[in-house]
C-alpha cells in the first residue's frame, strides 16, 4: 500500500508562477498525501520556516523566471536548511524551465525535475512510493519499470481503472552501427517504454543457416543481426535514459532457437508470433501452413511455460489482404483461444486500425470491439488480455505532414478502445524506415494526443452504428465457428489441431481476395467496402452473409 506522505510546495524567491506546483499538490492529495501549499513568491526564510513547522517528507520548489537569480536563491535555501539543522532525508522536487532545471541539478538534494509537460504517469510515479523509481536507485531497478507496468495493467482488470498506455515502437536500420546509435538516442529521449527490434529478412529466416543468406538483401527490412553479440550490443545501447525494454519478432524458422537466443541476449519483453503466417501463405518462409502452425504453437507454449507474455500478430494480416471483417474477427478469436490452450497467462491482443484502407472510423471501432468482446469471453484468473492498438500500415500518406495528421487521427480513434499498449507506427512508414528522429517525433505526437484526449474523448463505443455493426460481426463469427465445428464434427478443441487449422485455409473458411493464385490458399472469396466495413459478395456483386457464402459458393 502507498504510504501517506507530507508534501509542502510553493514558488520560491520572486517567482509568482504557481500553476504547476499547485496542480502537483492537488494530484498528491488524490494519492492520499497530506499537502501544504505555500503560494507564490515565498522568500527563503519563510519557506524554511514553514518546512520546520510542517516537517514534510517531500519539498516541492517552483521557479520559472530567468535562471540568473535562481543560483543564489537555492544556495541560500540549502544553506539555511543546514544551519537550522532540518536538512535530513527529505525528498526535494523541482519544477521550472529547462534552464532553471539545469541550475537546480547542481544541488544533489533534488531527485525529481518537472518542466510542466510530463505525462500523468510520470507524475503519478513520483507520488507512488510503493514502487517509486528514484534517480538514486540501481540500474537493475530502473530496468524493472516495464514489469511494474505490466503488473499494473493486469491489476486494472479488477480495479476497472484505466492508467495510461505503454508506448511501443518498431526500430531497425540497414546497418548495426546506425541501429545502435539510434537506440541510444531513443532511450535518452525517454519516449518509448518498449522498443521492438526490426531485423532484416535474412536474419529472421536464415540466422542459424547463414550460408543460405542472399547478401544482396542485407539490411532489407531491418537491422542485419548476424551474431548473438550483435543483439547484446543492441541491448547495451538501450541501457540509458528511461531504460526501455527490448523485444523482437519470432523469426520465420528455427523459432525455439531464436526464442532462447532472444531471451538470453535482450531479455525479450514479450513474444510476437503468428498462428498461420510467416509461411508459404505470405512467402516469408518456405514452411508449409501445417508446419508453420505446428512450430508456431511449440514456441508459444515455450514462452507460456516461462510466463512471458505472448502476442499473436495474426488477425490484421487477413485485413491487409482485404478479407471480410468477419474473417479478421474470427481469426482474432482463434488466435486468443489457441494462446489460452497453450498455457499463455498474459495475452497481448494486437488491434490494427485503418485496415483495409477504405475502412471508416465507425466500422473500424465496431470491428475491434467485436474482437475485444469475443476474446474477453476467454478471460479468467489464469488468462489476462492486454489490448495493443496501432495505426494501419497501408493508410499513411507519402506526404509527411499529412501522415503526421493521420497518425494523430488514428491515435484518437485507438484511444476509444482504452488500450493498455499503443504500438506507435512512425508517420514515415509510407516513405522510409523510421530513423531515431522519426521514432521520437512520432511518439511525441502520440503522447500529445493522449495528453489531450485520454479522459476527454466522447465514448465512440456507444454509437448506435458502431453497436449495430459490432453485434452483427459477433453473430456472424458465432455462425462461422459453429459451421467449422460441424465440418470437423467435434467441439472447440478441434480448433487447436494444426492440421484442422490448416484445413480452414485450404477449404476457404479463412480466405481473402488477395490470396487468389496462392497455392497455399483457396483465394476464392470476394469482398467489397460496404458502408465503411468489408463484407462478402457473390458473383453478381450482391452482399451476402457468411453462411450464404459457404452454402452457395463452396
Amino acid at each position: 500500500m502507498n504510504k501517506e506522505k507530507k508534501i509542502i510546495g510553493g514558488s520560491i524567491g520572486n517567482c509568482v508562477h504557481i500553476a504547476g506546483v499547485y496542480e502537483f499538490l492537488r494530484i498528491a492529495e488524490q494519492h492520499n498525501h497530506k499537502t501544504n501549499f505555500l503560494g507564490a513568491a515565498i522568500n527563503v526564510e519563510k519557506f524554511v520556516s514553514e518546512i520546520k513547522k510542517f516537517e514534510p517528507d517531500i519539498i516541492c520548489i517552483s521557479y520559472r523566471l530567468t535562471s540568473n537569480g535562481l543560483v543564489s536563491i537555492l544556495d541560500d535555501f540549502f544553506d539555511l536548511l543546514k544551519k537550522e539543522k532540518i536538512l535530513k532525508d527529505q525528498l526535494f522536487y523541482f519544477g521550472g524551465t529547462p534552464e532553471c532545471i539545469e541550475v537546480a541539478k547542481k544541488h544533489k538534494e533534488f531527485s525529481h525535475f518537472f518542466k510542466g509537460e510530463e505525462d500523468f504517469e510520470i507524475i503519478n510515479q513520483s507520488l507512488d512510493f510503493s514502487h517509486q523509481i528514484e534517480s538514486s536507485k540501481t540500474e537493475e531497478t530502473k530496468k524493472s519499470l516495464f514489469d511494474i507496468k505490466i503488473k499494473e495493467k493486469k491489476q486494472e482488470k479488477t480495479n476497472n481503472e484505466y492508467i495510461l498506455p505503454m508506448i511501443r515502437h518498431h526500430f531497425g536500420l540497414p546497418t548495426l552501427n546506425e541501429t545502435i546509435e539510434g537506440i541510444k538516442k531513443i532511450a535518452e529521449a525517454k519516449v518509448v517504454d518498449v522498443l521492438s527490434i526490426a531485423t532484416d529478412q535474412n536474419a529472421q529466416e536464415f540466422f542459424f543457416n547463414p550460408e543460405k543468406m542472399d547478401n544482396n538483401l542485407t539490411g532489407a527490412g531491418g537491422v542485419p543481426v548476424r551474431t548473438e553479440n550483435d543483439l547484446k550490443e543492441l541491448f547495451y545501447a538501450s541501457q540509458r535514459g528511461n531504460y526501455p525494454r527490448l523485444r523482437i519478432y519470432s523469426g520465420t524458422r528455427d523459432l525455439i532457437k531464436w526464442a532462447e537466443m532472444s531471451l538470453r541476449t535482450i531479455n525479450n519483453a514479450w513474444a510476437a508470433i503468428p498462428l498461420f503466417w510467416y509461411s508459404e501463405l505470405d512467402g516469408r518462409s518456405k514452411r508449409t501452413i501445417e508446419d508453420a502452425i505446428t512450430e508456431n504453437m511449440k514456441v508459444i507454449k515455450w514462452y507460456a511455460e516461462k510466463n512471458i507474455p505472448v502476442e499473436i500478430n495474426d488477425s490484421h494480416h487477413w485485413s491487409l489482404r482485404e478479407s471480410a471483417d468477419v474473417t479478421a474477427v474470427f481469426d482474432a478469436y482463434l488466435a486468443a483461444f489457441n494462446a489460452k490452450n497453450l498455457g499463455v497467462k498474459t495475452y497481448i491482443s494486437q488491434l490494427m486500425l485503418n485496415t483495409p484502407r477504405l475502412t471508416t472510423p465507425k466500422m473500424d471501432i465496431a470491428k475491434m470491439l467485436a474482437k475485444i468482446e469475443l476474446i474477453a469471453e476467454l478471460e479468467d484468473e489464469n488468462f489476462k488480455v492486454l489490448k495493443q492498438v496501432r495505426a494501419g500500415l497501408t493508410h499513411f500518406s507519402t506526404d509527411m505532414d499529412i501522415a503526421k495528421g493521420q497518425l494523430a487521427a488514428s491515435t484518437v480513434l485507438a484511444i476509444a478502445l482504452k488500450p493498455e499498449i499503443i504500438h506507435v507506427v512512425s508517420y514515415s512508414e509510407a516513405s522510409h524506415a523510421a530513423t531515431a528522429e522519426n521514432v521520437i517525433e512520432s511518439c511525441k505526437i502520440v503522447k500529445g494526443v493522449i495528453r489531450n484526449m485520454w479522459k476527454g474523448l466522447p465514448d465512440l463505443t456507444k454509437d448506435d452504428d458502431v453497436i449495430k455493426r459490432k453485434e452483427y460481426l459477433i453473430e456472424e463469427v458465432r455462425k462461422l465457428k459453429a459451421k467449422t465445428l460441424d465440418f470437423f464434427k467435434g467441439d472447440e478443441k478441434v480448433l487447436t489441431n494444426p492440421l484442422n487449422l490448416a484445413k480452414l485455409i485450404k477449404t476457404g473458411f479463412l480466405d481473402a481476395p488477395q490470396l487468389k493464385g496462392n497455392p497455399a490458399a483457396l483465394g476464392k472469396i470476394k469482398t467489397i467496402p460496404n458502408n465503411g466495413g468489408y463484407d462478402i459478395i457473390d458473383d453478381t456483386g450482391k452482399i451476402i452473409s457468411i453462411l450464404e457464402y459457404y452454402n452457395k459458393m463452396l
